[in-house]
């Protein structure tokens, strides 16, 4: 549950529970926390086996730890039935970046000495994104529309 704090963090909630409840308090707040900690554990407890005879013996092996999604995904892929072990490791990613990378840099050898984007297609009808589009002459503005503004 506090996994994630560390010495600092407790020495630090420590000295803020004596400075606002005070040394001769504290004793006293800490066994009320303890006592209401126990009681909604005994209530999280009683709840969960009233839920698995409600499910009946079908879910008898049901963990409410299952109802987390990292832990369900976790334990589907370690349990293998469907073979995503096998689309996992047939997938490398490296290999696919390395090939597209290598194909867009030979593609870029094949263009010539074209700039346009457009005009730089290699004959079959793929376009070179990496040339820059030739920049449109001064006195070629678009036409104005007055219904667009």
């Amino acid at each position: 549950m506090f996994n994630d704090i560390g010495p600092l963090e407790l020495v630090t909630i420590a000295v803020l529970a004596v400075l606002v409840f005070g040394p001769d308090k504290l004793p006293k707040v800490i066994q009320d926390m303890m006592r209401t900690v126990r009681k909604i554990r005994e209530f999280s407890e009683s709840a969960k086996a009233d839920i698995r005879s409600e499910l009946g013996p079908e879910f008898k092996d049901f963990e409410f730890e299952d109802l987390n999604p990292k832990t369900f995904i976790r334990k589907q892929l370690d349990n293998d039935e469907l073979g995503l072990k096998e689309i996992r490791n047939g997938f490398d990613l490296k290999k696919e970046m390395a090939e597209v990378t290598d194909a867009v840099h030979s593609r870029d050898t094949d263009t010539g000495s074209s700039t346009s984007a457009i005009s730089a297609s290699s004959g079959d009808g793929r376009i070179d994104m990496t040339k820059k589009p030739e920049e449109p002459a001064k006195d070629d503005r678009p036409p104005y529309d007055a219904d667009a503004t």
